[in-house]
């Protein structure tokens, strides 16, 4: 039952970004004839960064939807981690659009253009409605996902920069002050560069094997010092599947030989990381004293084998 419910989830949350997909595509075209029409650049800049919004939700779904499927023999750890590449996919695009925006901004400087405050205005109202729908369309999944998060940014991202310009057409009518315009360009620009680079680091550490942020190596390995038996450990590799599941292999050395008491400082182990760590996946090994070799002095990691890269045999 539960996985009936897990499904349909699952297409419940397909469904709201599909729709997000549509209304950002229709803004996209409304705002890039509007900015053509009125010669507003923070208007292009917002109907750019709104497109990326829209492809950005594509990529999104697509990885959802790759990252349900089973566990085979190309990929045995399943295809969850398709998110992850989704979510660094995002936030590399949300740079370039960024450092491009700063361009165009600081060329508008230098060379000013007559902007129509009206179509601005009207054209990034309605702009703020959609991402305002979009928003809420994918903010309960953002909570729960880098790869719907990544989404999300872009989204509130392109909110912001809809108030922006807004403030510039309405600030054109006013005082014409045609100098606002890059210079809300070039805050949307600030902002959008801000959050890519403060949430890109959570997904490449995830894709590089990283050690999760919320895990102390040092205190896993201590508590796993602490076993009832267990002499020494080494060749110690903790990594994130995914975001909601950790994973760990050590090789434990024992001073008892018997296959009873190397059963029961196992089942220990395991027990202690799922319950202290939060790390359900183990692959634990082992060893006696007699069993080591004279390269498994390395508490963390593995040896390195001189021109031959990393050593595998373990």
């Amino acid at each position: 039952m539960s996985g009936h419910h897990h499904h349909h989830g699952a297409e419940g949350g397909d469904k709201r970004i599909g729709w997000a997909i549509f209304v950002n595509v229709l803004l996209t075209f409304a705002q890039i004839v509007g900015g053509i029409f009125s010669g507003s650049l923070s208007l292009i800049a917002d109907a750019l960064h709104n497109f990326s919004d829209a492809a950005s939700l594509v990529i999104a779904y697509g990885a959802r939807r790759i990252a349900r499927r089973p566990a085979d023999d190309a990929m045995t750890f399943g295809y969850v981690r398709a998110e992850i590449v989704a979510a660094l996919i995002n936030y590399t695009t949300l740079i370039v659009i960024g450092l491009y925006l700063l361009y165009e901004a600081v060329m508008r400087f230098i060379q000013p253009e007559p902007i129509e405050g009206w179509t601005v205005v009207v054209v990034a109202g309605i702009a703020l409605a959609i991402d305002i729908i979009t928003a809420m369309l994918t903010y309960a999944m953002s909570k729960s996902s880098m790869n719907i998060r990544a989404a999300f940014l872009h989204n509130v991202a392109d909110a912001l920069g809809s108030v922006g310009v807004i403030i510039a057409g309405t600030l054109i009518l006013l005082y014409e002050w045609i100098w606002i315009d890059p210079a809300i360009t070039l805050l949307i620009a600030g902002y959008i560069l801000w959050q890519a680079f403060t949430e890109i680091g959570s997904s490449i550490r995830l894709l590089m094997m990283g050690t999760p942020e919320d895990l102390d190596v040092a205190q896993v390995v201590q508590d796993l010092r602490a076993v009832d038996g267990v002499q020494d450990i080494h060749h110690v590799h903790v990594w994130a599947l995914d975001e909601g599941h950790n994973a760990l292999e050590a090789h434990l050395v024992v001073g008892s030989s018997s296959f009873a008491d190397m059963a029961r400082v196992k089942k220990q182990a395991r027990s202690l990381l799922k319950e202290r760590h939060g790390i359900g996946h183990c692959t634990i090994e082992i060893e006696t004293p007699e069993d080591r070799d004279d390269e498994a002095s390395k508490v963390v990691g593995h040896e390195v084998g001189a021109g031959s890269g990393v050593e595998t045999g373990h």
